[in-house]
């Protein structure tokens, strides 16, 4: 695997802040088990990243430590000096419905999408486990790239589907969703991923557009996790977790949550994979 030279835009060591004065270890080995109940405001698309990060896949992902890594492909290679690049799928992918991952969804959910500089990517099937994405330019970074959300992989390319209806190979499967306020996703068992994510048996996310209320669910366990601008007086109780740090809030959970020592910055919320790399000790 190839570590990332701008690392600081993926991780930040920040997480150690975290330990607060609970100490809690970030070191501690997940465990499955329980269920992840996370509160955030009514901002525009804070619910679908997480509900979308716990469903579907991308090829490869950016793991905690800021390394790329295999997610739905298993290996790539690139010719023509980075303006053609081949991936080889997992062949123990299977799709919420049932149906095996194929070089076609990735044809489908990635066809005519663009990345960095506005170049659109050409995607083909070489054969049912491999696909062959051209570029008009040369781009080194693609694989980086297609670890992000927009990149997401889903059967037939449905992947702009309302959340309710929403089919991926992720670790958990949509129980329901209501559009901006809630989402519920349980557990897929026998993940590709199992052992590795999805810690948790089932995931919750509920909009409070209130930070007032939404500190009082995490106070009282309502919520496990919360996203939280400095409520004052959380802070006064202590015992509880805060990211990047008590005087930087972005989140505030519970002492009995467990997550990787370190954490992706891309966004508050773990990049949008909060829900199977957190887990509940």
């Amino acid at each position: 695997m190839t570590r990332i030279d701008r690392r600081a835009l993926f991780t930040s060591g920040a997480a150690a802040a975290l330990l607060a004065a609970t100490g809690t270890s970030l070191a501690a080995t997940p465990r499955a088990g329980g269920a992840l109940r996370l509160a955030l405001p009514r901002e525009s698309g804070l619910l679908d990243l997480v509900a979308r990060g716990a469903v579907l896949d991308c090829l490869t992902e950016i793991a905690p430590d800021g390394l790329l890594r295999a997610e739905l492909a298993s290996a790539w290679e690139s010719h023509e000096g980075a303006r053609v690049w081949r991936f080889e799928l997992r062949q123990d992918v299977l799709f919420h419905d049932g149906t095996a991952l194929q070089a076609a969804d990735v044809v489908d959910s990635l066809q005519g999408r663009s990345v960095a500089g506005g170049d659109r990517m050409t995607v083909a099937v070489l054969d049912p486990q491999r696909v062959e994405i051209h570029l008009s330019q040369p781009n080194p970074h693609l694989p980086y790239l297609l670890a992000g959300p927009g990149y997401v992989i889903a059967p037939g390319g449905a992947v702009d589907l309302p959340l309710a209806q929403l089919v991926g190979s992720g670790c958990y499967r949509v129980e329901r969703a209501q559009g901006g306020r809630h989402f519920r996703a349980t557990k897929v068992a026998g993940h590709y991923k199992e052992g590795q994510a999805g810690w948790v048996d089932s995931l919750e996310v509920i909009v409070i557009p209130d930070a007032h209320v939404r500190a009082e669910a995490l106070r009282d366990g309502f919520v496990d996790v919360a996203a939280l601008p400095q409520p004052a007086e959380l802070l006064k109780r202590g015992g509880f977790l805060y990211h990047p740090s008590a005087e930087d809030m972005a989140l505030a959970a519970r002492s009995d949550v467990g997550l990787p020592r370190v954490v992706g910055q891309q966004s508050a919320l773990d990049d949008g994979r909060i829900a199977e790399r957190w887990w509940r000790l």
